[in-house]
């Protein structure tokens, strides 16, 4: 039985279908799956079990990354295609039955929606598949000694979702203060993806090196996410590394504002999100919005609310 899952080519979105591969590995334990995805997202599923291949889309000129996926898999028989970014290509594949997400403009989390696509009986939170190579080199990290790491995510796809990176370095000092901090003396990490190091330099700026370790652009997927496994708390941009971290387990603070939490906050229970003062939608209906600038739509979150945000949810995840 061969079941092909095409998925997003953002991480955050393709972190969040995860749940539906682990529920149909659920329930076809036997089954074999070919995943095709964005080249950002590769990473995730290269420990799957029962993966026949990854297949990464480029995008190209006039849908022809689409084409480049028909000629690999138009010999391929498949026993169900879920093709999550209704392409259609199904059709035009070999497949017992077929399921084509169409997008929704629902206000519901995006878990939920993916999950009611698939008529689930119980939601399919996301899933991680981490294996012993990432575990190893995790561990090498950093020290064993238990001693808390703070896990920070300060870049994000779009400016506009990008908390400035000296509110990033403030809220850590605080954090980790010897004195009244939730994680005295704590390790500082700093995640970010390749081609993200510029973006990461006023949080980096701004923190002890004695305490700080920057992982910016060094890691791969999954041992970025074995790492996040080992941190005590992960505060980051509404991204597609906020969304890894939720999934590995760690307690994670979403920062969001010119996008909806209520649609693509963190998922789990230890997560929380916190926004600027300004909504949603009083974000997009300033004059002079404009969703091609790069400009950062994130300053009316101030350090004290987002420390507020933080030291709730550390409380909330050690009461449980």
């Amino acid at each position: 039985m061969r079941i092909l899952f095409i998925t997003a080519n953002r991480l955050g979105d393709a972190v969040l279908s995860t749940g539906l591969i682990d529920a149909l590995h659920a329930q076809f334990p036997k089954a074999r799956f070919t995943v095709a995805c964005g080249p950002a997202a590769a990473g995730l599923f290269q420990d799957l079990p029962n993966l026949d291949r990854i297949i990464v889309m480029h995008k190209k000129p006039w849908a022809g990354h689409w084409w480049e996926l028909w000629k690999k898999l138009a010999l391929t028989r498949f026993w169900l295609i879920i093709d999550l970014r209704g392409s259609g290509i199904g059709q035009f594949l070999l497949a017992r039955r077929r399921r084509s997400f169409s997008g929704s403009g629902s206000r519901m989390h995006k878990v939920i929606v993916l999950s009611n696509f698939l008529k689930l009986k119980t939601t399919a939170a996301p899933r991680l598949w981490i294996g012993s190579d990432a575990t190893k080199a995790a561990k090498k990290l950093w020290p064993d000694d238990g001693r808390p790491v703070l896990a920070l995510g300060p870049t994000a796809n779009w400016g506009g979702k990008m908390w400035p990176g000296e509110r990033f370095a403030e809220l850590a000092q605080r954090l980790t203060a010897k004195d009244g901090g939730i994680l005295p003396g704590a390790r500082i990490a700093v995640f970010g993806g390749p081609g993200e190091e510029a973006l990461a330099q006023a949080t980096l700026a701004g923190l002890p090196p004695e305490r700080t370790l920057d992982f910016v652009g060094k890691l791969d997927l999954l041992t970025i996410a074995a790492a996040l496994q080992r941190s005590s708390l992960y505060i980051g941009n509404d991204s597609g590394l906020m969304h890894l971290a939720a999934a590995s387990g760690v307690p994670t603070l979403g920062l969001f504002g010119p996008s909806r939490e209520e649609v693509y906050g963190p998922w789990g229970e230890k997560t929380a999100a916190v926004r600027t003062d300004l909504s949603y939608d009083e974000i997009i209906r300033q004059p002079g919005y404009d969703y091609r600038s790069q400009d950062s739509h994130m300053l009316t979150l101030s350090v004290d609310k987002a420390q507020r945000a933080a030291e709730h949810l550390w409380k909330h995840s050690q009461d449980e």
